[in-house]
């Protein structure tokens, strides 16, 4: 029987785990390193997708050319090992909401790169939501009177997260034309082995890599990396896959994006982070922007 809404309630309901994950992850960055959290949260899904294939009857080792599985590792280490590390100490220096505003970045950053990747067009809407998202992360750097933070950690936070938007656009638009004729969940497990084995090489020359293994194996962290973690990089995936196969892309992609609201209304009820109005404007215009991007 078919369910109305079936696809856009999944997309609807991956904004929902995002944001639980992106607090619990705010809430370990305070005694877990960023490089160690990204690394305990990817090989915590990489060994939960196996399973999961063998459920849906999916095979891990596909007779795929080598080029592939290299493609998709190199896009790993990048959109996953490097996107995300950078990505947790922005959160950590921002806060989830000022953190909420900054990725929205992620929408014009696939559109550009997609025009100058894949030879897509850019529509004068999209052109005018990128505008709005750049001037949200704008206004947030313009914010005076602050108390939790020191302006040069708004600065750095700010650039970081943008670099991260941009290292995970990199990562998925050099991909693009393999994910279209490759199965999800194997195209995902073999980005996580990439991911993971990049972020290996990282910590053997981290400075501090005693350090940054031990704050991942606190136990005590744990109560908040691990349902981090499964919400935010394995169920909210597969919800996330289940909202774009039975909803409009254009539509799952906007609900998807309404995460960045629900990030900034928990931040203030569970993290108590203030709620300004810099980070009201911000908010507005990104979201704002974000969906000029992606329905225009």
């Amino acid at each position: 029987m078919e369910i109305p809404y079936y696809g856009e309630t999944l997309a609807l309901i991956t904004a929902v785990i995002w944001s639980i994950a992106v607090i619990l992850f705010k809430k370990s960055g305070e005694t877990v390193n960023p490089l160690g959290l990204n690394l305990f949260k990817n090989t915590l899904t990489m060994l939960l997708i196996p399973p999961t294939m063998l459920i849906f009857g999916r095979t891990l080792f596909l007779p795929a050319p080598f080029y592939d599985y290299l493609l998709l590792m190199l896009s790993g280490v990048l959109g996953i090992g490097i996107a995300d590390t950078l990505f947790f100490k922005s959160l950590n220096l921002l806060g989830a909401a000022r953190s909420a505003i900054v990725d929205c970045l992620y929408s014009p950053v696939i559109i550009l790169l997609s025009i100058f990747w894949l030879g897509e067009r850019l529509t004068f809407t999209q052109a005018a939501g990128a505008l709005l998202i750049v001037s949200a992360v704008l206004t947030i750097g313009r914010e005076k009177g602050l108390v939790e933070i020191t302006r040069r950690q708004l600065i750095i936070g700010i650039l970081l997260g943008a670099a991260a938007m941009f290292a995970m656009g990199v990562g998925i638009v050099m991909i693009k034309p393999l994910l279209e004729r490759s199965p999800v969940l194997w195209a995902i497990e073999v980005r996580l082995i990439g991911a993971a084995a990049g972020l290996f090489v990282i910590l053997g020359f981290h400075p501090n890599h005693k350090e940054v293994v031990r704050s991942c194996l606190e136990v005590k962290s744990w109560k908040y990396m691990i349902p981090g973690s499964i919400l935010g990089t394995y169920i909210a995936l597969m919800f996330w896959i289940g909202g774009m196969k039975y909803a409009p892309a254009s539509i799952a992609s906007a609900l998807n994006q309404t995460s960045n609201i629900f990030i900034f209304v928990l931040a203030a009820l569970f993290l108590k982070e203030r709620i300004t109005r810099y980070k009201v404007a911000g908010i507005v215009l990104a979201v704002i922007g974000v969906f000029l991007v992606i329905l225009g």
